[in-house]
């Protein structure tokens, strides 16, 4: 007969631990660019807890046990050595004359994510300001160029606010090693902080907001002269798993009404991504009516402008992440069509 008391027991760790997925989701996001590689990472991390929950002796908090758990998942997924990126970390960008659409393997690039997925409910806004920032497509990329145990040095100690002392006990290494880590990864992000976009406010001010409901209409309305007038001068697009991307609003409005005009007559609808704005961009389907997906957008905005424009097009894997509808009726509405017909 099951024991009341162990069964119990039992239950409550499990419980405890599961309060802390969503910030071990966040942590591995930040180390390893992918969100679905960043839940498959907190899932073995919370397995290997549940097994070895007998051997936690409590010298160390719950919360610390999991991270170092989750830190070594992370660190075994690293050793291959690939590191995530955006387009433009990867090649020069392309005139929009010689634009051409090559994938490049999934792996290849860094992925969004779901506010709600790695982002803490804080009430703090200076705290969260500080996780949002955290997530931003560019400090990501930037992350992505730190060494491994940088990257846990880094993310621990300046989003987490981790004391030396900790990350030392968590990385069996002296603090004098923990600091010179954090020097030496804040030297690399302070040679790329020169690429990062403007801030964007949390909430959006109300001069963002405006800026956003414009983009709105402009791309749905597939005014290109609008859309031009809200873009920076250096603005860029980007288009995973292609690893084409354009610069100015000469290419980025070229490439819309030529290669990219299908998407004319589009629908966006909000999303909340890596604690910026964006939208799910779903294109009208000439095969059901109605609209189909083509795209999660992430918008970088800077001095009442759109610095960048980043188009996440494997809909398959990202739509279901976002919790987002697999089709549109006419109406712009979630419905159910039948494919293979």
């Amino acid at each position: 007969m099951t024991d009341v008391s162990t069964t119990t027991g039992a239950a409550a760790s499990e419980t405890a631990m599961e309060g802390y997925r969503r910030e071990l989701t966040g942590y591995c996001y930040r180390m390893l660019g992918s969100s679905f590689e960043a839940e498959d990472a907190v899932q073995d991390t919370m397995i290997r807890a549940w097994r070895s929950r007998e051997k936690f002796e409590g010298r160390s908090s719950l919360r610390s046990w999991l991270y170092r758990i989750a830190t070594n998942v992370c660190l075994d997924m690293l050793s291959a050595g690939n590191k995530r990126a955006r387009p433009v970390d990867l090649t020069a960008a392309t005139p929009l004359a010689q634009a051409a659409l090559s994938p490049r393997p999934d792996h290849t690039w860094l992925e969004p994510v779901p506010d709600a997925r790695v982002l803490p409910d804080a009430t703090d806004p200076a705290e969260r300001a500080v996780a949002k920032e955290s997530v931003r497509l560019a400090f990501m990329a930037a992350l992505q160029d730190l060494p491994p145990r940088q990257r846990v040095v880094l993310i621990l100690r300046e989003v987490l606010a981790w004391k030396a002392s900790e990350v030392a006990e968590l990385l069996d290494t002296t603090v004098a090693s923990v600091n010179s880590a954090l020097q030496r990864a804040r030297a690399t992000l302070a040679e790329r902080a020169r690429e990062r976009p403007g801030e964007v406010s949390d909430p959006l001010d109300e001069e963002q907001q405006k800026l956003l409901e414009r983009y709105v209409a402009a791309f749905e309305g597939y005014d290109m002269a609008a859309l031009t007038a809200l873009l920076h001068e250096d603005a860029v697009m980007t288009m995973p798993p292609f690893d084409l991307w354009l610069r100015g609003p000469s290419d980025m409005t070229g490439f819309m009404t030529t290669i990219g005009a299908s998407c004319a007559g589009s629908r966006l609808l909000p999303v909340e991504v890596n604690g910026l704005p964006g939208f799910a961009h779903y294109k009208p389907d000439p095969e059901h009516g109605g609209y189909t997906p083509w795209a999660v957008q992430v918008l970088e905005l800077s001095e009442g402008r759109i610095t960048a424009l980043h188009c996440f097009l494997d809909t398959p894997r990202f739509f279901p992440l976002f919790g987002l509808a697999g089709h549109l009726d006419a109406d712009g509405q979630p419905d159910e069509v039948e494919k293979g017909e």
